[in-house]
Parts: structure tokens; C-alpha cells; sequence
């Protein structure tokens, strides 16, 4: 403790500068997490947060107890974490390295510029632009088939509607730390490499990906901690919440959502939340660990 003090004090400019960051955090971050309590307590809006009685843990048993409602809306969840992880860190890999290598430099900044526009769209107005392909009477792929089908009432198609939703989105964005990378590798590499004998893709399978390795295994740890979170916009506007789609397109996210609206059990819906953050928080720390002892340079911590 007396180390502590003491290098406080040394570095007393340092932390004073750092002092309405951290107060900043604290406030925004920290002080809003007293309200786990929530997830204990059958809520009474009348008492608040904190003058509602305890429940114990009957508000996760309820979210256990029904079984059916739970299995399917974890199970969806996982499934298109794995779904939007692996498809998505594949093509945005893909995309910046093509970027990289593409013959003409002048046209990237362009392309970079367009990759990036989606990521501003709302959800609210993307869900019309999805309404506009696939729906029954005036959707684009309805009318290029020459069909009718009804996609907002059949809920097999909406894997891969949400998937290339979901791409389409932010694949563009999530190539650029990828580029940033591939900007700052040495050019000398290539050089030594192409006096070698080496042709585009050997440099590219010798030099690029390897040095996207690292941020590749970043990137993927901090999206373990997400593991039980959903873009709630995704499935819940994009879906328009129908009911016919829930087998899957329901998921935790979404699913707390339509609790809220439907009957506002808030305590419930708190420990749906903190079910997910203890599970991400498990998960991340055991593929950190995982990684640390394959390769203790790109583990988080």
C-alpha cells in the first residue's frame, strides 16, 4: 500500500489528467451495476430498485422453468454468434487483404468510404430495405422468381436473411482494423520475399495472414464476452417481432425485449441480462486463458 501511495504521487500529474476519464467510467459504468439487485427482487414500482422485496433466485428459476422457451432462444443465440463470428471474421479478412492488394490504389478510398456507409443505417430503416426484397406482393426476389412467398411467415428462410442482413451490415466496418494492420506491416518483407521467387498468394499465405493472427485472436476473444448478446435490432425490428419466426429468430436479446413490452417483469428481465453477462464473463475468461497458454502474446490479459 505504501508502494502504491507512493508512485501515486510521483505520477500525481499522470493521474490527475486521467482523474474525469475514470470519474467518467465510474459513473456511467460502475454505479449502474448496483442495479443487479434487480435480478433478486420481485420489482414494485412503487418501492424502486431498492425497496422491493427479495426474491432469491426465483426469477432465474423462471427463466429455467420454461424449458421449451429458453432451450430454443439459447440455442439460437449460440447458433448465430458461431454463424456471424466465423462468416464474418473470414470475409473481413478477406476484404482487407483485397483492398490491400488491389492494383489500383487510387479507387480504395472510394471503396472503403462505400464499405462503411451501411454501418450507419438503423436498424428501423434497414428493416425496410430487407421488407423491400422479400416481400410477399412487391418484394424484388418475389417478383424476379415469379413467386409468392410469404417470408414473414415461414421461419426457415430467416437464418440466412439474417445472416446476410447481419454481413452486409458490418462487414465493411470490421475490415477496417484489419486494414490498419496490414498497413503498418514492412514492405521490406514483401521485397525480400518476391526476390525469393515468391508469387502474390505465397506473400499473402506467408506474410499477410500471419501478421493478421494477432488482431484476428483480439478480436475474437473480446467477442467471446458477447457470446449470449444479440443485435436486439436485428431480430427484433428486422423480423418485425413476428411470432411465426420465433423457432428461429428468437433470441435472449430479443426475447427480454418483448418481455419488457408485453408484461414488464423487470426482475426477470435483469436476470436474463446478468445470466448473460456471467456466462459471456466465464467464457471470455476461459478462452483467454485457453489462448495464454497456446500463445501468451496474443492473450488479452
Amino acid at each position: 500500500m505504501k508502494d502504491f501511495l507512493h508512485n501515486t504521487w510521483k505520477h500525481r500529474a499522470h493521474v490527475i489528467l486521467a482523474l474525469p476519464v475514470f470519474l467518467v467510467l465510474f459513473f456511467i459504468m460502475y454505479v449502474p451495476m448496483t442495479g443487479l439487485v434487480l435480478a433478486f427482487k420481485n420489482f414494485d414500482v412503487t418501492k424502486g430498485i431498492y425497496g422491493s422485496p427479495w426474491c432469491g433466485l426465483d426469477n432465474f428459476k423462471f427463466l429455467i422453468a420454461s424449458k421449451n422457451i429458453f432451450v430454443t432462444m439459447t440455442r439460437n443465440t449460440l447458433v448465430y454468434y458461431v454463424i456471424f463470428t466465423a462468416v464474418g471474421t473470414f470475409l473481413n479478412v478477406a476484404l482487407a487483404v483485397a483492398i490491400d492488394q488491389c492494383i489500383f490504389k487510387k479507387t480504395t478510398k472510394a471503396m472503403q468510404t462505400l464499405m462503411i456507409i451501411p454501418v450507419f443505417i438503423s436498424y428501423a430503416a434497414v428493416q425496410f430495405i430487407v421488407y423491400a426484397f422479400i416481400s410477399k406482393d412487391t418484394g424484388l426476389i418475389n417478383g424476379a422468381l415469379g413467386t409468392s412467398t410469404s417470408f414473414y411467415t415461414q421461419a426457415k428462410y430467416w437464418p440466412a436473411i439474417v445472416t446476410i442482413t447481419k454481413i452486409w451490415k458490418d462487414t465493411g466496418y470490421g475490415s477496417v482494423l484489419y486494414m490498419s494492420v496490414l498497413a503498418g506491416i514492412d514492405t521490406e518483407l514483401y521485397e525480400a520475399a518476391e526476390i525469393d521467387g515468391a508469387n502474390r498468394w505465397k506473400k499473402i499465405w506467408h506474410i499477410t495472414l500471419p501478421s493478421l493472427i494477432p488482431m484476428i485472436t483480439v478480436m475474437l476473444l473480446l467477442s467471446v464476452g458477447n457470446v449470449m448478446r444479440s443485435d436486439t435490432g436485428l431480430f427484433y425490428q428486422v423480423t418485425r417481432d413476428s411470432g411465426q419466426l420465433y423457432s428461429t429468430t428468437q433470441v435472449i436479446d430479443s426475447y427480454v425485449l418483448h418481455a419488457i413490452f408485453k408484461n414488464s417483469n423487470f426482475g426477470f428481465t435483469a436476470a436474463t441480462s446478468f445470466f448473460q453477462s456471467v456466462v459471456g464473463l466465464l467464457l471470455m475468461l476461459f478462452a483467454n486463458w485457453t489462448v495464454k497458454k497456446i500463445e501468451p502474446e496474443n492473450a488479452l490479459f
